[in-house]
């Protein structure tokens, strides 16, 4: 059995990775600055996918060395991959996608404060869903940032009604620099391509601004409560610090949960 593409993935990946930070570090710098400014003021950065852009949305919070102000949006109805074929299948996932107005059945959901940002992931950047969360993210008065591929933006005509593509919708656009298609390796004979990269650039993205967030939010006198395993700090302080960190999502969500202020007898 020939072993002769053995590691050539991972050699293209860390190569992706070094590509990633020198092109795409100023914009990613400047989303950390964006959303360690937003949490300062007591604003949340919602994070947004749809399909396997799903994953980083967890990396971001809640996990091992991550910490509040950023929500996860994930949608079962176009994240739950597992099932492959049948009942919640991938068919059907990849159809309620590319609705249009669905986008903003979500966003019903939420009330957004004008110190909030929307991140949202999407190697394609062409599906309705995406697109529209963005759309009506920027009209409720907050920033929008793409995590995408512009190869795959740019490439083909549009397939949304508005002629645009997610990095079109966007304030910021960090590109995920993988190719078009995404996977990273050729097998010799075989047409289509395999191993995907974007996963790899998007976690490494995630966590750049996770870990450049946390520095600034510290410099600044904001002492992050950063969810650590009682091998690290003790079984007491780990679970203080579990219990901080959920107590400080609840209470930054709390309020934008719509209708949550007219429960309260608030006026928003």
């Amino acid at each position: 059995m020939s072993t002769s593409l053995a590691g050539l993935w991972s050699t293209k990946a860390l190569q992706l990775i070094q590509d990633l930070m020198n092109q795409q570090g100023t914009n990613i710098s400047a989303a950390a600055q964006w959303c360690a400014d937003s949490i300062l003021n007591d604003g949340v950065v919602h994070l947004f996918g749809t399909g396997h852009s799903r994953i980083p949305l967890e990396e971001m919070f809640p996990r091992y060395g991550s910490y509040a102000g950023f929500n996860p949006m994930a949608e079962l109805s176009m994240t739950f991959h597992t099932q492959v074929v049948g009942s919640n299948g991938q068919r059907q996932a990849m159809f309620i996608e590319r609705v249009e107005g669905f986008a903003d059945e979500i966003l019903k959901n939420w009330e957004f404060r004008t110190n909030d940002i929307l991140i949202i992931f999407s190697v394609g950047g062409k599906t309705a869903v995406p697109i529209e969360m963005a759309m009506g993210a920027r009209k409720r008065g907050i920033k929008v940032i793409a995590v995408t591929s512009m190869a795959s933006n740019k490439a083909g005509k549009a397939s949304h009604s508005s002629g645009t593509t997610l990095s079109d919708n966007a304030d910021l656009v960090i590109d995920l620099m993988v190719p078009l298609g995404d996977a990273l390796v050729e097998i010799p004979g075989m047409q289509t391509p395999v191993g995907p990269g974007s996963t790899m650039t998007a976690i490494a993205i995630v966590n750049e601004i996770k870990v450049q967030v946390a520095e600034k939010l510290f410099a600044s006198g904001y002492t992050p409560q950063v969810l650590t395993s009682s091998a690290v700090v003790g079984e007491v302080e780990s679970k203080r610090l579990f219990d901080a960190a959920y107590a400080e999502h609840a209470r930054r969500l709390s309020s934008r949960l719509t209708g949550s202020n007219a429960l309260k007898g608030g006026t928003g």
